[in-house]
């Protein structure tokens, strides 16, 4: 039997979710917070203030899900990924996705 050897992959896909989690998370702050401004009714106000109140909040919502789904899509394919491979598979692996 071949000796079992850490996946470079899922070694790889761990680091990508310890990344993007913050930066997701920042995104969302920094979408979150002028939203709720102005929202409070203090920023703007009047037709057009509620014409843009509406395209905001659509894009709110298209960012949140965005950004969501990316971390979605990455913890899935971590969890389908194995944490072991065979020596040779894991060679394979790091010259496919030009892994250290």
């Amino acid at each position: 039997m071949a000796e079992m050897v850490p996946n470079p992959l899922y070694d790889a896909l761990g680091d990508a979710l310890r990344r993007v989690e913050p930066l997701v998370r920042e995104i969302e702050q920094g979408v979150e917070g002028p939203f709720q401004d102005f929202r409070s009714g203090t920023v703007w106000t009047g037709p057009a203030a509620e014409r843009f109140d509406a395209q905001l909040a659509q894009h709110r919502t298209r960012v949140r899900g965005a950004a969501d789904k990316i971390v979605s899509d990455l913890r899935q394919t971590l969890a389908r990924t194995p944490r072991e491979v065979a020596e040779s598979e894991a060679r394979a692996i790091k010259i496919r996705y030009a892994l250290p």
